[in-house]
């Protein structure tokens, strides 16, 4: 494990600066925003990458996905976490260069309490999203607190952010178009271009899919808890 986490806090920081030094070299025209919001995205792809690669090699490693094990899984888990702690770094000094840009920090000004603090306002949202990653889900993946109520709560998280964010999202966006042009929502499609909807659609199909895979996934989780329950009660000791 400690050779996993050693080896995702040299390979991801590593990418990060090649990446930098390569962008900065080829591109000479390119601000340093511009070098270090592609080197962060490149980064973020080569994990996302290795992540599915991951995840794919589980899949077709395993004759049961829901009991099965694989060593990948928690060795993946342990080369990543730090690339969610670097990512954090990344996503900071992406805001602070575009701050830089956009006028709003001087050329000679460095780093301060207050772009920090206009990073975390900014995006509070992905922070939380890597911390909670980082601190809680890599935890539980790691000891096995599959069955404690932390996991559950987790399981409940999972699926709102889900649908909300990428499902309720689609018609939310239909919802802010129409109140900005003074549209019901039902008539925003036909006030939309057809490539339009048909490009949400095809994005939102999968998520709706994958949506429901999440539901009954729960449900047998449920279910096989409750089934568990049933059991110790049957066999526990009778009073009379």
């Amino acid at each position: 494990m400690l050779t996993a986490l050693a080896c995702g806090a040299v390979v991801f920081p590593g990418l990060f600066y090649s990446f930098r030094k390569i962008l900065k070299s080829t591109f000479t025209h390119w601000s340093d925003a511009d070098v270090v919001s592609v080197s962060e995205r490149l980064v973020s792809a080569i994990h996302a990458s290795l992540a599915t690669a991951a995840g794919v090699r589980v899949v077709t490693s395993c004759s049961d996905v829901m009991t099965d094990s694989h060593w990948m899984v928690n060795g993946f888990a342990v080369f990543g976490a730090p690339y969610m702690a670097h990512d954090i770094y990344a996503m900071y000094l992406s805001h602070f260069h575009n701050q830089r840009v956009r006028g709003q920090v001087s050329e000679h000004s460095g780093h301060s309490l207050q772009t920090v603090k206009a990073f975390l306002v900014k995006d509070w949202m992905l922070i939380l999203h890597h911390l909670t990653l980082l601190l809680i889900f890599m935890p539980i993946t790691l000891l096995g607190l599959d069955n404690t109520r932390l996991h559950r709560l987790n399981g409940i998280v999972v699926l709102l952010s889900f649908f909300t964010c990428r499902i309720l999202i689609f018609p939310f966006m239909y919802w802010m178009y129409g109140r900005q042009f003074g549209i019901p929502l039902h008539r925003v499609p036909f006030h939309l271009p057809l490539h339009c909807n048909v490009g949400n659609l095809v994005i939102l199909a999968p998520q709706i899919y994958w949506f429901i895979l999440l539901l009954k996934k729960a449900k047998r989780l449920y279910l096989r808890q409750k089934r568990g329950r049933g059991d110790g009660n049957k066999d526990g000791p009778k009073t009379s």
